[in-house]
């Protein structure tokens, strides 16, 4: 008897079909696993009985309600030169000469106050104040030119009746600041800050 020719790709082949299945087995496992645990970290797009995409859980707001304090709105003015003592109940007027306002402001009044008084060139000045019955505006910052006033490229939103933010300017020399509400055509007190 004589034998068959030797085939010498034969092993090849098999190594490579071998391969291959165990490719394809591996990545099967892979898929099931990774399916399972999307499911169970809740990633899918929607369970089984519920109308696609969309319909799992969201996300809802709500409605704007109006908050009463009892002694009014609370902020924090002047906290560089506060001491560490017991908080008083009724709000203390910020020593700053820049604030004019000394006396709680009526519903539809701005008051404004500014913490420095003296800045460097391009230094921070903070800029807060109070808008009673201005919840949700937004006011204006605007700077006097001459005799009139222009808008300042910052704008501040009213939230529990108070209002804050901070501004940098180049322009030497004394600087008078005031907020505008637009809508209402309601304008602070003006602070003055030197820019040095």
């Amino acid at each position: 008897m004589s034998q068959p020719p030797y085939d010498d790709d034969r092993p090849v082949r098999n190594g490579l079909l071998a391969l291959v299945g165990v490719s394809l087995g591996v990545g099967l496992v892979v898929a099931i696993v990774a399916l399972v645990g999307v499911h169970a970290v809740g990633l899918a797009g929607g369970s089984s009985g519920s109308g696609g995409p969309g319909s799992g859980e969201t996300m809802s707001i709500p409605p704007y309600q109006k908050t009463t304090e009892a002694g009014g709105p609370l902020i924090t003015l002047n906290t560089q030169g506060a001491a560490a003592s017991k908080p008083s109940s009724a709000p203390k007027a910020p020593s700053s000469p820049s604030s004019s306002a000394s006396k709680k402001p009526k519903k539809g009044q701005i008051s404004l106050q500014a913490l420095e008084t003296t800045v460097p060139n391009f230094g921070k000045i903070d800029l807060s104040g109070t808008f009673p019955g201005g919840e949700g505006e937004i006011l204006q910052v605007q700077r006097k030119t001459g005799s009139s006033w222009g808008d300042f490229a910052a704008t501040v939103p009213v939230s529990n009746a108070t209002f804050s933010t901070y501004i940098q300017t180049g322009l030497s020399g004394k600087n008078a600041f005031r907020v505008l509400d637009k809508t209402r055509g309601i304008a602070s007190n003006p602070v003055v800050v030197t820019v040095r």
